[in-house]
């Protein structure tokens, strides 16, 4: 099967900065669309729409990750283990996650838009291939990249980039998670937080998203591998029908560029940083 991704840049990375687009895939397999019980149009919501354009659009010469398949086959921000045991036939038994029990787990049995989206049950070896072919490759190489990176340069830095939807009653504009901490050292935190403040953007730290299963998988601060995860409102850079890329686009894009490089230089500040400490 061919990849479900794309690799951008090169190996060894050339910039302390890994970046990840997990969601805003926009392939949708033949299997999918006959299983569906709702309209192609209904799945999209699932996607981070077109920011992975956004991401595309502020690349140099950084190394990226960028799903293409869509996030209704496989969610790669979920871990093997949280499959949905009421769409799963494969899914373990035991304590489920709350985002297993919204039904937004490994594979998203229901949108609160939609209700549920199979005519069907999925049986425990369809998931599993799915994961085979989709999840552990993607997961694979982004390890692969970051220890690569972490290899060339002493410390690596996931940015993992989302959209969201605008939150209701909510200034928000712009999400960045760091688990609440545990992913990623305050200095690089404050570096993406400053940008945005100078952007002139409403932002939040950790809430409603603190980061998911990629930066719990693969960041590990007391290695020197942080993990910043951020969240923009689709608002901002799509139409207001938040179908197609708008007149907010190069800002974001811009906004984007200046956060990669202000990680790659406070991740190359790496010995003074360290002195200070």
């Amino acid at each position: 099967m061919a990849s479900s991704f794309d690799l951008i840049g090169a190996l060894p990375p050339e910039s302390p900065v890994v970046l990840s687009v997990p969601h805003a895939g926009r392939e949708y397999p033949a299997s999918l669309a006959e299983a569906a019980r709702v309209s192609m149009q209904a799945l999209t919501v699932l996607e981070d729409r077109y920011v992975d354009q956004v991401l595309l659009g502020a690349l140099r010469n950084e190394t990226a990750l960028v799903q293409r398949t869509a996030r209704a086959w496989i969610d790669l921000n979920r871990g093997e283990h949280d499959r949905d045991p009421r769409l799963d036939d494969g899914a373990p038994a035991g304590h489920l996650s709350a985002k297993v029990r919204s039904g937004l787990g490994l594979v998203p049995r229901r949108t609160i838009a939609s209700g549920e989206l199979w005519r069907r049950r999925l049986r425990g070896d369809e998931v599993t291939a799915r994961i085979a072919d989709a999840h552990r490759p993607y997961h694979a190489a982004l390890a692969g990249a970051l220890e690569a990176a972490h290899a060339r340069f002493g410390v690596a830095i996931l940015l993992d980039v989302h959209s969201m939807p605008p939150i209701a009653g909510s200034r928000t504009r712009i999400v960045v998670g760091d688990r609440f901490g545990r992913s990623a050292a305050a200095r690089f935190v404050e570096r993406v937080t400053g940008a945005v403040a100078r952007a002139g953007y409403a932002q939040s730290l950790n809430v409603p998203y603190a980061g998911g299963y990629i930066l719990e998988r693969h960041a590990c601060p007391r290695r020197q591998v942080h993990g910043i995860q951020l969240e923009l409102d689709r608002a901002l850079y799509l139409d207001d029908r938040l179908d197609r890329p708008g007149i907010g686009f190069d800002r974001v894009t811009a906004l984007v560029r200046t956060i990669i490089d202000a990680l790659e230089e406070e991740a190359l500040d790496q010995p003074a940083a360290l002195a200070a400490e």
